[in-house]
């Protein structure tokens, strides 16, 4: 894991999101979107792993264990695209006088904190 958190922090820099309302797509870098993939193809395996565990009736408390683990390697998911969008499509945002884009990042932390 500790590979990870290095891969994690080289991957700020991306560029990552359009500006034009229009076009709402990122633009996350190769390196950041293959990082990405692979690590939500490892969360698909995880998931058909825990149907697995509990098609198997495995005791609950591993089943829940590798639940937990799952919603922690999707969380680094989210922490890595948040911490891109902020450091350049909302700073570009707000460089260009829309302050708007501060709610609607308050909005989208809110909704990863219920979780």
């Amino acid at each position: 894991m500790s590979n990870e958190v290095g891969k994690e922090n080289e991957l700020i820099d991306d560029p990552c999101c359009s500006l034009d309302e229009s076009d709402r797509k990122s633009h996350h870098s190769d390196k950041v979107k293959n990082n990405l993939v692979t690590r939500l193809n490892r969360i698909e395996g995880q998931i058909r792993g825990i149907k697995g565990l509990i098609e198997k009736d495995t005791y609950c408390d591993d089943v829940i264990n590798q639940i937990s683990a799952t919603q922690s390697a999707l969380n680094s998911v989210a922490k890595i695209l948040l911490e891109g969008h902020l450091k350049s499509c909302v700073v570009e945002r707000i460089q260009e006088g829309d302050l708007e884009v501060l709610d609607e990042v308050l909005i989208t932390i809110q909704k990863l904190m219920k979780k």
